[in-house]
């Protein structure tokens, strides 16, 4: 009687172990991407004629999203999260950057997070990524970029990843339905402590690339670091490799001391993918008006981000504040999109919401042309002027 007790006892534990094991793989993932990456309001949205008229001549950039850190298949409409092939289509996108996620601190904030600990373990082995990644950062960006050069495999010709001047001018020439992307690196601790790496995500298909993320790292300070501090002789000598490889450097999340010592040794444009900016908004992670005029003196770029924490909003017409307060004072030729779609962050919209920020920049004083630079015009030429051949 003991013995029979002790089986089933036994069997029903095995089948609650069962379960938490299948939540944890089948779940948990779903919801942890469903919860983080949420909108203010569902799709379908309401837009007008004259913003869809208008939408229809854009030549659309983003120049960020984390869509690739998620298990969702990226091939196929969801009706979670922000952006996937097909309502990158939906939306008349021509170019979305996708980034790679290696590695966030628990805890995490916008003020102060040291780099002893880590999210992103738990949500890789949860998605059943290989095992490779599970310790590894660099295979975890490499990993993610096999995702989407799958996406390319499977796109029946829709989607390309763009390499190359060569590739991003025949996605320009193509009138059809056809997206493109771009490679990118949120934090050069993707290079696990091994600066011959680079060479190895280059060769992935990397070519955009971020210093810092949410801590500070072998290279320098981040804006939500510990130390905050400037560019480190390694941080020096990557910067100047990567500019000799045709690598864009994306100053996102750095601290004001690094945009400070990469802006003074840059021989070219650089990029900062996805923020804020002090004249609207005063947060950490946001521009100071010095820093945006000193991106712009070295011909760089800004991308606005979407959600509160960059726009200090949760609308349209938010973003489109900072998106007009940055124009005025460094030219909209200088400004672009720059989501953070699916960084974990709420969002007004979804990528096919879109068309609600035109009429928010158009009741702003802003021309069609100014926007058709700051949607899309901008990023193509800085990508025209700084891909490699």
């Amino acid at each position: 009687m003991i013995s029979r007790a002790r089986r089933i006892t036994a069997i029903a534990l095995f089948c609650v172990a069962g379960l938490i094991l299948c939540g944890f793989f089948f779940v948990a993932p779903y919801t942890v991407s469903t919860f983080m990456n949420g909108v203010r309001e569902r799709a379908p949205y309401r837009i007008d004629e004259a913003a869809q008229a208008l939408h229809g001549k854009l030549a659309i950039v983003d120049l960020h999203a984390d869509t690739l850190l998620w298990g969702r298949d990226p091939g196929r409409r969801a009706r979670t999260g922000h952006v996937d092939l097909p309502r990158l289509l939906s939306a008349g996108v021509k170019l979305q950057v996708f980034s790679a996620v290696t590695k966030t601190p628990r805890g995490l904030n916008f003020e102060h997070n040291a780099p002893d600990s880590d999210n992103i373990t738990a949500l890789v082995i949860a998605q059943r990524w290989p095992l490779r990644t599970w310790n590894d950062l660099t295979e975890r960006a490499l990993y993610q970029a096999q995702r989407l050069h799958r996406l390319e495999a499977e796109s029946a010709g829709k989607f390309v990843v763009i390499t190359n001047r060569e590739n991003l001018a025949s996605l320009l020439s193509n009138r059809g339905a056809r997206v493109g992307g771009v490679l990118a690196i949120e934090g050069m601790h993707a290079l696990a402590g091994q600066p011959e790496n680079l060479a190895r995500l280059y060769d992935a298909g990397y070519r955009m690339m971020g210093l810092t993320h949410f801590f500070d790292n072998a290279l320098g300070g981040s804006a939500h670091g510990e130390a905050k501090g400037g560019l480190t002789p390694l941080g020096r000598d990557l910067v100047a490799e990567m500019e000799r490889n045709g690598i864009i450097i994306d100053l996102a999340h750095a601290a004001p001391r690094l945009i400070d010592d990469v802006l003074a040794i840059a021989v070219r444009p650089v990029v900062v993918s996805h923020t804020g900016v002090k004249g609207t908004c005063n947060r950490t992670r946001n521009l100071s008006d010095a820093h945006l005029r000193a991106i712009a003196a070295n011909g760089g770029l800004v991308g606005i981000a979407y959600f509160p924490e960059a726009v200090c909003g949760t609308d349209a017409a938010a973003i489109a504040r900072a998106i007009r307060y940055a124009g005025d004072l460094i030219g909209f030729d200088h400004v672009a999109l720059g989501s953070d779609f699916d960084g974990a962050v709420t969002t007004p919209f979804d990528v096919t919401g879109l068309p609600q920020l035109w009429p928010a920049l158009l009741q702003l004083g802003l021309t069609e042309s100014d926007i058709a630079a700051v949607a899309g015009g901008n990023a193509i030429r800085l990508l025209e002027n700084l891909l490699p051949d």
